[in-house]
């Protein structure tokens, strides 16, 4: 055969005669059955970009060389006019977010009658895994939160401007039920603490991303920081004493939640959370302190040496984890009633202090016929219709210019050229 001529079915040893193929950005996960939502509250963002070849800008798959500007402005233009359908968002995670914040509204609302065994038992089951599971979910949320403008935008119009907001409207509503006024933007009063612990998780999700082995990291730091009594200031308390459990919600994938949904891991999960309660309800009856259920206090805070220290929080950290996918576990994945609701909980968290507060103040959730286990079962009930009201969609109407405020003003458009020096 002639050197010079090539078979027709051969492969072609140019690799610049042949288009290149489908290239899969590792940065992508899978969604959650097929499709899980990517963001608590604005849904799934876009796909990764095409990777680019050389520099430069991004190639047309299937051609060798990127195009020369301005090649494709109509063609952007126009579909940028088209509307894209968006991906429909699964019901799971919203199921599971709505379940929480309503475990919240009912954990705040016991405060006053804690003093009964039935409101004890019960408060101490909730806020052994509600808030870390919170963090989990939201660490899970955060995967990709870097890799969308939009998403980034939301670290101020999320949480820096709803967190001065609701701090402000808190110690008017605290002045008015006879309280001093007292406001200090740096140490987050009652729930703020959450907004401003979250957007320090989430400014550093990139280094936990980096690191090797982020797991093991966070809980030698999160053991560690009980030997300090680390000032509530823009909630290092917190950030540090639930860390883990936002990067273990980082290092989750989709296949987990998957593997969480099998019938013997949903038997085990009824037995665990049982048995939780049962260690509650006895735990209850000591009278021993709730400090270590918040996540924030450290071991000298507590009277404890720093080998019972350790051990409790690493035993709370155990328990809280097996409880956290216990709870997965045995959650709904298809839709029901209040999966919608699990779409705006933040409005919930943010604002039911509005009711809950003043029925403190006001002596209404310390009634004597409270102090008991139809006292628990009613507050719990009061508590989880409240939870239902705030997740409406009227009340994201009346609210939104507080809580998502439309702050494009601020920020530069993606598409905008960056001065370059000289220039």
């Amino acid at each position: 055969m002639d050197p010079g001529r090539r078979r027709a079915d051969a492969p072609d040893p140019d690799p610049s005669r042949r288009a290149f193929p489908h290239v899969t950005d590792i940065r992508y996960s899978p969604p959650l059955q097929q499709a899980p939502s990517a963001d608590a509250e604005a849904g799934p963002g876009p796909r990764a970009p095409e990777r680019r070849l050389w520099g430069g800008e991004p190639r047309e798959r299937g051609t060798l060389w990127p195009e020369p500007p301005g090649a494709r402005v109509q063609e952007e233009a126009e579909e940028a006019a088209e509307p894209k359908p968006q991906r429909k968002r699964e019901p799971y995670l919203d199921n599971v977010k709505f379940l929480l914040i309503a475990l919240v509204v009912v954990g705040h609302s016991l405060v006053p009658t804690l003093a009964a065994d039935a409101s004890r038992s019960l408060y101490i089951f909730i806020y052994t895994f509600h808030m870390p599971l919170f963090v989990i979910i939201s660490g899970y949320l955060s995967r990709n939160f870097w890799n969308s403008n939009a998403k980034t935008n939301k670290l101020v119009d999320t949480f820096v401007v709803p967190y001065v907001i609701v701090e402000v409207g808190y110690a008017a509503l605290r002045t008015a039920l006879g309280q001093k006024w007292s406001l200090t933007i740096i140490d987050p009063a009652w729930l703020n603490w959450y907004l401003i612990a979250l957007l320090f998780w989430r400014l550093s999700t990139p280094v936990w991303k980096r690191m090797r082995f982020p797991i093991p990291v966070s809980i030698a730091i999160y053991l560690f920081a009980g030997f300090s009594q680390i000032s509530g200031d823009f909630s290092m308390d917190r950030f540090f004493g639930l860390l883990p459990f936002f990067v273990i919600g980082l290092s989750l994938q989709p296949h987990h939640f998957e593997w969480l949904n099998k019938r013997w891991i949903k038997a085990v999960s009824v037995v665990v959370l049982l048995a939780a309660a049962a260690v509650a309800m006895v735990y209850s009856k000591t009278k021993l302190t709730l400090q270590p259920f918040y996540f924030k206090h450290s071991y000298a805070d507590m009277d404890l040496s720093w080998w019972m220290g350790l051990g409790l929080r690493t035993g709370l950290l155990v328990a809280s984890l097996a409880m956290c996918f216990a709870f997965l576990a045995l959650v709904p994945r298809g839709e029901t009633w209040y999966t919608d609701l699990g779409t705006r909980t933040l409005y919930c968290y943010l604002l039911h202090g509005v009711v809950v507060l003043p029925a403190k103040e006001l002596g209404w959730l310390d009634q004597p016929w409270l102090f008991g286990p139809l006292g628990a079962l009613a507050i719990a009930t009061s508590a989880f219709a409240v939870a239902i009201l705030l997740c409406l969609p009227e009340t994201r109407t009346v609210f939104k210019w507080i809580i998502e405020p439309r702050l494009t003003w601020l920020y530069r458009r993606p598409s905008e050229a960056k001065p370059t020096v000289g220039s």
